[in-house]
């Protein structure tokens, strides 16, 4: 079962701005992503640039798509970053993100948020045969 941990953005993230004891804040995230590695559950993880480097692609009526540059408003809504991990069940992955170290620095309110990923067995019966290869030859499986 693969698990997402979401970082939440916040004004200072989208800023560029990094916490006041940034590198206290990275030796604890350098930490637990290395326990992550060592318990062999560690997928992936990053930050994210600010939303005024990226962009959105907007599906429109048809077939028409339409650019929309960042920033992006809502703040509370966006990424700042992420941690892929593997585990064998939902608890595992629940007491993983309890230990993950607040993404703003200690005794700052924040939030995560954990998201479990699609597996390709949960799309069973939903695709055809060949469309079910093309996936596999990818290697999506």
């Amino acid at each position: 079962m693969k698990f997402m941990i979401i970082v939440k953005a916040t004004p200072d993230s989208e800023a560029g701005r990094f916490p006041p004891d940034s590198d206290q804040l990275f030796q604890q995230m350098a930490a637990y992503h290395e326990d992550l590695a060592k318990a062999g559950v560690l997928l992936d993880g990053s930050g994210l640039q600010p939303s005024s480097k990226g962009w959105r692609i907007r599906y429109e009526a048809g077939d028409k798509r339409r650019v929309i540059d960042g920033p992006f408003a809502e703040t509370k809504e966006l990424i700042a970053g992420y941690t892929l991990i593997q585990c064998r069940s939902r608890e595992e992955a629940l007491e993983w993100s309890r230990r993950f170290p607040n993404p703003v620095g200690p005794n700052q309110p924040a939030e995560i948020e954990v998201r479990q990923l699609y597996e390709f067995e949960d799309f069973e019966g939903l695709l055809s045969s060949e469309t079910e290869e093309r996936f596999k030859k990818i290697g999506f499986e």
